[in-house]
């Protein structure tokens, strides 16, 4: 069968978020497509399930190596990418993906891809002291300006906002506290995002920890993404009108990632979009026997 990979919110090759795409594989089970998944060993792994349409998209199922999820950001942006170009000649203006999550369309505006985030949904706000100790701060770290909430727009984190990047830079997981963690609460990944930016253009800086799918952090994480846009338009961090930002990430990690979203409120209704740019990186076949 054959795949592709791809580097989802970079703004050069071997930058963003790594992804592998496969298609034409015939029958193969989930358990199949997980221990692909583990072999590849990036965050996520998507399998197009056909070339036809349902409902006006294309069934996408994504993995880490740990699971299979319902919804991730760079996933869908790089899948869309690798369907507008092998399957639609590149002349598609939108992509729909069919997630079990729900249908996700991205867009496509020169080189950067937009995909429309599902509505969010609130969970209830944690403990300073608790959260400070998992992430190694004191609780001096933590902008108590805001709460540490539990948000989700199809794969929930929780987001906790700091005070600097030198905080940002200090996070490291007590293991232990995070197994204890995940056991109390519904958004089980971590969003930590600084007010300072890497680059100039930079309004915020985050990074992104989802240890129980399988990964320890992340480079480039467009489903907290969405989350944080959210939350941000709910407590009016930066003001109380629609908000544009570009957020910097994974450069701890030597894969520094952009990362932009544009998020308001209309009564009830949000309105987020996130966005970046993807680069194909190699195409290759992958053997299902020997």
């Amino acid at each position: 069968m054959i795949f592709y990979l791809t580097d989802v919110f970079g703004n050069e090759r071997y930058s963003g978020n790594q992804l592998a795409t496969f298609f034409d594989f015939g029958q193969i089970s989930a358990l199949e497509m997980q221990k692909i998944a583990r072999e590849i060993n990036f965050s996520e792994t998507t399998f197009i399930s056909s070339r036809d349409k349902t409902n006006g998209g294309y069934n996408v199922r994504i993995f880490t190596p740990e699971a299979e999820i319902e919804f991730a950001g760079h996933p869908v942006l790089g899948t869309a990418l690798i369907i507008n170009r092998y399957f639609e000649s590149g002349n598609a203006k939108e992509i729909k993906l069919n997630l079990k999550a729900g249908q996700i369309p991205v867009s496509f505006s020169g080189d950067i891809l937009w995909m429309r985030h599902n509505q969010p949904q609130f969970g209830r706000s944690l403990e300073m002291e608790m959260v400070a100790g998992l992430l190694g701060l004191d609780t001096a770290a933590i902008d108590e300006r805001f709460p540490i909430q539990e948000v989700s727009t199809g794969l929930p984190f929780t987001i906790v906002p700091l005070k600097t990047m030198e905080d940002l830079q200090k996070v490291r997981i007590d293991p232990y506290k995070y197994q204890l963690f995940i056991k109390l609460v519904w958004a089980k990944g971590l969003l930590v995002f600084s007010p300072e930016g890497h680059e100039k253009h930079h309004d915020l800086s985050s990074r992104v920890f989802v240890d129980y799918l399988g990964v320890p952090e992340d480079p480039a994480t467009g489903s907290a993404t969405g989350c944080l846009a959210a939350y941000l338009v709910k407590h009016g961090t930066f003001g109380t009108g629609p908000l544009k930002m570009t957020i910097g990430q994974g450069y701890e990690m030597g894969r520094p990632s952009e990362l932009m979203f544009k998020a308001g409120q209309n009564l009830e209704e949000y309105e987020i979009l996130v966005g970046g740019k993807v680069i194909e990186i190699a195409k290759g076949e992958w053997k299902i026997r020997e």
